[in-house]
């Protein structure tokens, strides 16, 4: 059974209990928790080949965070959050590189080479652009990640450029922007760890940590870590966008393997998916 990472209860099947932070903890304790749980995975021996190519993938992520932040200060840095399952594994990890980074030994004052580690903030800059047609689930689980994780999140209604725009003109010192944006996404074939924006957009740098991960592993991380998600997911749902052009995934109907548990609405939960390729099969374009 997975050991959850935020102290949330987990159920008979190893299915992340829903997260009642009471009192929620202060962020530098929140990263410290997520960093120890994450650390007792990647010194694990893995179960299955599966879960080793997801320890090296979170190993090649946390370089590309900690990357991040030696390059900009955390004034500098936001986060690009929705409550789906690719930034919520991107936000995971960056709580452990926030705790990494945080606790480095600071230079002696004798001969210092670089400026002692930051403090962590009270909430970590995010911004979410809401869907046109959000789903009420999605909402709710973005508010719940609010409170745990402590996000300062600001919301924008708009198309994405403008959205992005809006949010920079509000904060200034924001240079560079984590995203969650996977090879296998859409216009995401070509992308690199750190892309500054296109022309036409709003500059800023876009830093994409989970790029080269695939489908299975995003949420063969998220069980074996116990971390709790949007229950659309359980529906059916594997990409989430809006309530007009997202619906379950028509490769999640019925049980094909005769005798499974079949999930609300009769389709399977979206990690018994593993294909790439079928990721968005649930989507209009």
């Amino acid at each position: 059974m997975p050991h959850p990472v935020l102290g949330v209860p987990s159920d008979s099947h190893g299915n992340p209990a829903a997260i009642t932070p009471d009192p929620p903890q202060a962020l530098p304790e929140l990263c410290a928790q997520v960093h120890q749980r994450l650390e007792a995975f990647l010194r694990a021996e893995p179960a299955t080949e599966r879960l080793r190519q997801v320890q090296e993938q979170s190993r090649l992520s946390l370089k590309v965070l900690e990357e991040a932040l030696e390059r900009y200060g955390l004034d500098e840095l936001s986060l690009s959050y929705n409550g789906g399952k690719d930034c919520l594994v991107l936000l995971i990890l960056y709580l452990s590189a926030l705790h990494s980074h945080a606790t480095k030994t600071p230079p002696t004052t004798t001969n210092p080479s670089h400026p002692p580690p930051p403090r962590l903030p009270q909430a970590l800059q995010s911004v979410y652009i809401i869907s046109p047609h959000p789903f009420r689930e999605v909402d709710d689980f973005v508010n719940t990640s609010l409170r745990t994780y402590h996000l300062a999140l600001a919301r924008y209604a708009k198309p994405m450029k403008e959205a992005f725009a809006a949010y920079l003109a509000d904060q200034p010192s924001v240079k560079a922007i984590f995203v969650g944006t996977r090879r296998t996404d859409p216009h995401g074939a070509a992308l690199k760890y750190f892309d500054p924006t296109d022309r036409g957009w709003p500059p800023f740098m876009r830093i994409h940590p989970v790029i080269d991960w695939h489908y299975a592993e995003i949420w063969a991380f998220i069980r074996e870590l116990g971390i709790p998600y949007c229950g659309l997911y359980d529906m059916g749902y594997t990409s989430l966008g809006g309530t007009t052009d997202t619906h379950p995934n028509p490769a999640l109907k019925g049980d094909p393997g005769g005798g499974g548990v079949v999930e609300e609405g009769g389709y399977r939960p979206a990690y018994e998916l593993v294909e790439d390729g079928e990721e968005r099969l649930g989507r209009d374009w």
